[in-house]
């Protein structure tokens, strides 16, 4: 198995824990009730440590569709080399990196390491050329 798939199966591993982490921050939240409901009312807004993992879940699935796109075309190409299997691991470390960083409110280390996630996406991507 290549880095690259490795890096987006775990890759799936921490969007499960994303969704994971959010959903019990939110339910605590908001309650039980609202978690099992059919949510059609205006839900009041997320604050505090529940608010950042949604945001973090949300970012995350923003960026994990290009992500997982990229790497089935490299492998589908046959273009895996050093560059993308540095830029799978950028991305992946790098969105490790973010959950905690985000959920812990670090304005610009969050910011940093959303930047190094996106170079990895990047170097990724060059690697189609």
């Amino acid at each position: 198995m290549s880095i690259e798939i490795k890096m987006l199966v775990w890759s799936i591993v921490l969007g499960l824990v994303h969704i994971l982490l959010a959903s019990i921050f939110v339910t605590r939240q908001r309650g039980l009730k609202w978690n099992a409901g059919a949510r059609d009312g205006v839900a009041e807004p997320l604050v505090g440590i529940a608010g950042r993992l949604d945001r973090a879940s949300r970012n995350f699935l923003e960026t994990f569709v290009f992500f997982a796109v990229v790497v089935v075309a490299l492998q589908l190409t046959g273009k895996s080399d050093a560059q993308t299997m540095l830029g799978a691991q950028l991305y992946f470390w790098a969105r490790l990196v973010y959950l905690p960083v985000y959920a812990a409110g670090i304005p610009y280390l969050r910011t940093l390491v959303w930047a190094v996630s996106v170079a990895g996406l990047v170097l990724l991507l060059c690697g189609l050329f």
